[in-house]
């Protein structure tokens, strides 16, 4: 016997022939209409939970045809989930239903919570894709609708991609409080401020036959902009800390062959990351560790051992060092004990101001009762485990200092930060200019308006909006 249900096909209800509940709505499609998308929202593979999620027009239809009947609004119900055509049972699960505009996108929204096994996750969609007008859902393009439906901005949307890939509490953070709007709402004061600005600006063109008044609005206009530019240059001098927690606190471990480079890597990862070799020169490429240093993400870079050498492939992998020593946060130049030589080599001579000295395998000394080092250095031995605490607390300490999350929203992504360095150059431009060029001056502070609507996606972002919605999964 078959099952009662709705069936796109041989369509039934407790056991009578009747027409699909969707007939009309297919018959009403146009190709004007914006088709309903579907996806898995959670992660690919064997798992407790699945939920696949599905919005647009004709959303209802997925409840309609394969988890009658459509729950209450916002209300979990448990539901028997049905093949569209051939009513054969797929799973069962909760179906939440969003009718619109109270949903993540503005649409309406159905969410089907189901087992997670590959199989069960793999016939559900293949039977959405039979129903008129459903397609699969485009990398971000949930986040999209929600953004064109006006329910986030591109800030959030981004803080939100954030979110998801945030691997560290402060990362969550940072990104929770941009996805919620904190970072939106202080442009978005920004841009009232070079609106109102601008206003008494053009303003003092209505006045021209009245120097006084002309010349009061001019000035009102110019007291906000030197205290926004103000503004805006504290925002920019910001050391890149909301960028580089967002992204990883970069550390190189660079040093002469055979100082403990990789044994130190290894013990700060906790495991066996990169391969420990009496024999000099055996690291010939960057690797890599990401480390959770108080809720700081860190990455650890094992580079090769900075030396003379004729050999070709180690001297590719000491160029690569010192071009990762030259990109990195910090460096932590480490040497042994044996030569305890704190000066750098001239090709990092640069970045002494950042760099931290170590040296290692103090165990050996200690046992010949010769250590004495310089104030400003570190000593550890990898092997014993002696002073890698201390290591690891000051260079949490470097960290925490360097990038942990302020009060005020800090800037997060490259894109909005030369948006904003358009706007200093306008600003500067404006506070620079001749007064008595009311119309040029006016076309700064409008130019500085539109570099930060740019931000938040009030104002011509066509050209930005792949860049933003593309970083997200298929079913975001």
């Amino acid at each position: 016997m078959r099952p009662c249900g709705y069936f796109l096909q041989g369509f039934v209800f407790d056991g009578r022939a009747t027409t699909p509940s969707f007939g009309q709505d297919t018959a009403a499609m146009t190709a004007n209409q914006r088709s309903t998308i579907f996806a898995l929202s959670t992660a690919p593979g064997r798992a407790g939970v699945a939920v696949i999620r599905a919005s647009g027009p004709h959303a209802g239809m997925a409840v309609n045809v394969m988890a009658p009947k459509r729950p209450r609004a916002r209300a979990a119900e448990f539901r028997k989930i049905i093949h569209p055509t051939t009513g054969e049972t797929l799973d069962q699960g909760l179906v939440i239903w969003f009718p619109a505009p109270g949903s993540f996108t503005g649409e309406d929204v159905v969410e089907f919570h189901l087992h997670g096994s590959v199989a069960v996750v793999r016939a559900v969609l293949a039977g959405l894709a039979l129903i008129p007008g459903f397609r699969q859902a485009e990398p971000g393009e949930f986040a999209r609708r929600a953004f064109d439906n006006g329910k986030i901005d591109l800030t959030q949307a981004e803080g939100l991609a954030d979110l998801i890939d945030a691997e560290t509490e402060a990362q969550r953070k940072q990104a929770l409080r941009q996805s919620r709007g904190k970072l939106a709402d202080l442009y978005e004061s920004w841009r009232s401020s070079l609106i109102d600005a601008a206003a008494l600006v053009e303003a003092s063109l209505d006045f021209t036959d009245e120097a006084d008044v002309a010349a009061d609005a001019f000035a009102q206009g110019r007291t906000i902009i030197e205290d926004l530019a103000r503004r805006l240059d504290r925002h920019l001098a910001d050391g890149n800390r909301g960028e580089i927690l967002r992204s990883g606190f970069q550390v190189v471990l660079a040093g002469p062959p055979n100082v403990g480079k990789s044994s130190l890597l290894n013990a700060l990862a906790r495991r066996d990351a990169a391969i420990v070799s009496a024999e000099a020169g055996t690291t010939r490429d960057v690797i890599e560790v990401r480390l959770d240093l108080g809720g700081l993400p860190v990455i650890v870079s094992d580079t090769a051992g900075i030396r003379e050498t004729d050999a070709a492939v180690e001297q590719e992998g000491i160029r690569r060092s010192v071009v990762r020593a030259s990109e990195a946060d910090l460096v932590i130049w480490l040497t042994d004990i044996d030569a305890p030589e704190p000066l750098l080599p001239k090709e990092l001579l640069q970045l002494a101001e950042r760099t931290l000295l170590v040296v290692n395998k103090v165990d050996l000394a200690v046992v010949q009762g010769q250590l004495v080092l310089p104030d400003d250095m570190i000593a550890v031995s990898v092997k014993t485990g002696d002073g890698l605490d201390s290591l690891t607390d000051r260079l949490a300490a470097i960290v925490k200092d360097r990038i942990a999350p302020g009060d005020v929203p800090a800037l997060t992504q490259h894109r909005h930060r030369t948006l904003l360095e358009d706007a200093a150059d306008s600003l500067r431009a404006f506070l620079a200019g001749d007064a008595n060029q009311v119309e040029l001056r006016a076309e700064d502070l409008r130019r500085a308006a539109v570099s930060v609507g740019r931000i938040t996606g009030r104002i011509d972002v066509e050209d930005v909006l792949d860049q933003v919605f593309g970083r997200f999964c298929i079913g975001k």
